[in-house]
């Protein structure tokens, strides 16, 4: 599954708008399916007019993402949408604002209709523990997520993208695969030397997450 920031973000220092690496708060918050149940009330907000319902949930501040995938088959699961961002928000607003963003304008998908919500599932993720790498592979497998950014010498910008922590381990790469994956999430088509590698700067992050499939939703909010 690949994961934008592009999971993405649009122009709101989404991993793929190369926004800057928030810094994690003292007290963590920690991902509920309150939140994901707030995530479908937005998007079934959006198909049926109905009004979003007050979030049972604290107004915390923190970097966020929304991942929407759906059900194909028993065995199927395709990425649908993941869009979020590396600073800090408030996750009322941040939830709402990128529950809709992710579903409906992840430039990598058609939008998500009507007739998909039933088979959807929602992950909620928010980052903490932001922290440098010692180096580009200075970090653990399912438990780190990255933020990658290096010089382009051919362009004379900066690239930089973002894989969630559960990316890798869901791809099977080991970390030279991973990083030279992000690497080319970020734009860059050039040779990946280890020159470049040498000069890339890794900041890694772990997540608390949840998830919640549609009809988990439904069996919730009716009770």
């Amino acid at each position: 599954m690949r994961n934008s920031l592009d999971n993405e973000s649009s122009g709101r220092s989404s991993f793929r708008e190369n926004g800057n690496v928030a810094v994690a708060a003292a007290a963590e918050p920690v991902a509920t399916p309150d939140m994901c149940i707030y995530c479908f009330d937005a998007l079934m907000g959006h198909f049926t007019g109905s009004p979003l319902r007050s979030p049972e949930f604290q107004d915390s501040n923190c970097p966020l993402f929304v991942t929407w995938m759906k059900t194909c088959s028993r065995d199927d699961e395709r990425l649908r949408g993941c869009i979020g961002t590396l600073e800090p928000q408030y996750i009322h607003k941040g939830l709402r604002d990128y529950a809709l963003t992710s579903a409906l304008k992840d430039r990598r998908f058609s939008p998500v209709s009507w007739q998909e919500v039933a088979h959807l599932r929602c992950t909620v993720s928010l980052l903490t523990n932001y922290e440098p790498a010692g180096h580009c592979l200075d970090w653990e497998i399912g438990k780190h997520g990255l933020v990658l950014e290096f010089h382009d010498s051919r362009t004379g910008g900066t690239r930089s993208a973002t894989y969630l922590p559960e990316i890798a381990h869901q791809e099977g790469w080991d970390h030279e695969q991973c990083i030279e994956s992000l690497a080319r999430k970020t734009g860059f088509n050039g040779l990946i030397t280890d020159e470049l590698k040498s000069s890339m700067k890794v900041t890694r992050y772990q997540s608390t997450k949840c998830s919640l499939t549609y009809q988990q939703y439904e069996a919730m909010v009716s009770n």
